[in-house]
C-alpha cells in the first residue's frame, strides 16, 4: 500500500472518531422521553392507580352524602277463593268464599342520608389523601420512567459509536494486515510479525461483531422501555454532546426536599393511612341517618267478580287515589356486634399505617445519601471526560507523529500499530466518558425532582 492510501485511512479514523453522525435523526433523547410517558409500561400502571383511588374516593362520598332514588311501580293481584267474616257487636257474619282481582300504579322518590357518621367523614379524608398520594406516585413513576429511558437512550448511543469504532479499528487492522504481508513477502518483518497481525484483524472484526450485536440488544431494551417494537423506533441521534454543570449539594438536597413527588406521595400515604384508621374506630360509635319517601298520584282498583261456587253477580268494584303520599324517620344506628368485621378493618387500617411510614422513613432516610451519591458519580463522569479528552488529543497526536516517522522510515510499521490501537481504545473511552456525563446529569434532575 502507499504512502498517499496510508494518509487516507488515518484521515478516515480520524474522521469517524471526532465527527457526529451527520445523517438526520429521527428519535432523541427527548422525543423518546415524550413516547415513553404516554405508552410506557409502569407509567400506564400508574395511571390505572390513579383511577383505582377516584373509584375509592367516590365510594367515600357515598358515605357521607345522600342517597336518592326513583321508582314507578305498576302492581296487580289476583285472588281466588277468598273467605273472611265480619263482627258487628257480638255477632258473627261470614262472608261466601268469592275471587277478585286488583292493580295499583305508584310513582315514588326515596332518600336516605347519613347526617352523623364519623366513620364515614373520616373515611373521605382518607380517601382524599389517598387521592393526592396516587397522583404524587404516577408523577414519582413518570419521573423514574423518563430517567430509564435517558439511561438506556445513551446507552444505545454509546453502543452506537463503539460500533462505528470497532468499524474504523477493523478497517485499519485489515489495511495493515495487508501492509504487513507485503512487507513479510519482500522480507522486511518476521513471519511473527504477520501473525500478530492477523490475530489483530480477527480480534478487531470480533470486537466489530460484537459492537453491532450489542446495538441490536440495547435498542430492543429501549424499545421495551417506550412501549413500542423495535422496529418501529426508527434511528437515533448519536450525537453526544458534554454541558458540564456545577452543583451545590445543600441546593440540589433542599430543591430535592421540596420537589421529589416521591417524598410528596409518601406522606400523602401516611396521612391517608392514619386516617383511614381512625375512620375503622369510628366504626364503634353509633351513627345518625334520616330518610324519607314520597309517592305521587298513586291509584288502585280492585274488584269481585264471581263467588267460589262459579255463581256470576254484578262485580263489586273499588278505587282510591291519593295527590301526595310523604313519610320520613329518623334513626340513630349502633353496630353492636359485626362478627369480627369492625375489628378486621381496624386492624388492616394499623398494618397500612406501619407500612406507610416506614416507606416515608426510608424515603427520607435515605435522601441525604442518594444526593451524595448522583453529585459524586456527576463529578466523577466530569473528570472522566476531561481525562478521556485529553487521552484522545494525546492518543491522536502521537498516532500522527509515528505517522511521520513511519512516513520516512524511522518506525517501524508495529509502532504504527500500536499508535492506532492506542487511538481507538482512547476513542472509545471518550464516547463511554460523554455517555456517562449525560445519564449522570440525568439522574441529578432526578434526584432534584425535576425527571420528567
Amino acid at each position: 500500500m502507499t504512502r498517499s492510501a496510508v494518509r487516507l485511512s488515518l484521515a478516515a479514523l480520524v474522521a469517524l472518531l471526532l465527527a457526529s453522525t451527520a445523517q438526520a435523526q429521527v428519535l432523541t433523547a427527548d422525543s423518546a422521553v415524550v413516547i415513553a410517558l404516554r405508552q410506557n409500561p409502569q407509567v400506564v400502571f400508574a395511571k390505572a392507580s390513579v383511577l383505582d383511588a377516584r373509584a375509592g374516593l367516590y365510594g367515600a362520598y357515598s358515605g357521607v352524602l345522600p342517597n336518592i332514588g326513583a321508582s314507578w311501580t305498576r302492581s296487580g293481584q289476583q285472588t281466588d277463593n277468598a273467605t273472611g267474616s265480619q263482627v258487628f257487636g257480638s255477632l258473627v257474619f261470614p262472608s261466601r268464599p268469592y275471587n277478585s282481582e286488583g292493580y295499583s300504579t305508584s310513582p315514588s322518590l326515596s332518600g336516605n342520608w347519613n347526617i352523623i357518621d364519623l366513620q364515614g367523614i373520616w373515611g373521605l379524608r382518607s380517601a382524599r389523601a389517598g387521592m393526592k398520594a396516587a397522583q404524587l406516585g404516577e408523577k414519582s413513576t413518570r419521573q423514574e420512567a423518563a430517567f430509564s429511558v435517558r439511561r438506556q437512550f445513551y446507552v444505545v448511543v454509546q453502543q452506537i459509536r463503539l460500533a462505528l469504532v470497532a468499524d474504523a479499528s477493523l478497517k485499519l487492522a485489515r489495511d495493515d494486515e495487508r501492509r504487513v504481508r507485503a512487507l513479510f513477502e519482500v522480507g522486511s518483518v518476521s513471519r511473527n510479525d504477520l501473525l500478530r497481525a492477523k490475530v489483530r484483524t480477527s480480534q478487531a472484526q470480533l470486537d466489530s461483531l460484537t459492537t453491532h450485536q450489542q446495538v441490536t440488544v440495547q435498542r430492543n431494551v429501549l424499545a421495551s422501555l417506550l412501549g413500542i417494537g423495535e422496529a418501529t423506533m426508527g434511528e437515533v441521534d448519536t450525537s453526544l454532546v458534554a454541558e458540564t454543570r456545577t452543583y451545590e449539594e445543600p441546593v440540589v438536597m433542599d430543591e430535592a426536599t421540596r420537589n421529589r413527588p416521591d417524598l410528596q406521595s409518601s406522606d400523602a400515604e401516611l396521612r391517608a393511612a392514619e386516617t383511614g384508621l381512625r375512620a375503622a374506630n369510628f366504626a364503634r360509635l353509633p351513627y345518625v341517618t334520616v330518610g324519607g319517601s314520597a309517592t305521587f298520584d298513586q291509584k288502585q282498583s280492585s274488584k269481585v267478580i264471581e263467588d267460589s261456587a262459579g255463581v256470576k253477580f254484578a262485580p263489586i268494584n273499588s278505587r282510591s287515589a291519593a295527590d301526595r303520599i310523604l313519610s320520613g324517620r329518623v334513626a340513630v344506628n349502633l353496630d353492636i356486634f359485626t362478627g369480627f368485621a369492625t375489628e378486621g378493618r381496624i386492624a388492616s387500617a394499623r398494618a397500612r399505617v406501619v407500612r406507610a411510614k416506614e416507606n416515608r422513613d426510608a424515603l427520607y432516610r435515605n435522601l441525604a445519601a442518594e444526593v451524595h451519591e448522583a453529585l459524586i458519580s456527576y463529578e466523577a463522569a466530569t473528570e472522566l471526560y476531561v481525562v478521556s479528552q485529553d487521552a484522545l488529543e494525546s492518543a491522536l497526536e502521537n498516532l500522527r507523529l509515528v505517522q511521520q516517522k513511519y512516513n520516512v522510515g524511522s518506525s517501524t510499521i508495529l509502532d504504527l500499530i500500536d499508535a492506532q490501537v492506542s487511538a481507538t481504545r482512547a476513542a472509545s473511552d471518550r464516547v463511554r466518558a460523554l455517555a456517562s456525563i449525560r445519564v449522570a446529569d440525568a439522574q441529578v434532575n432526578r434526584v432534584r425532582g425535576l425527571g420528567d
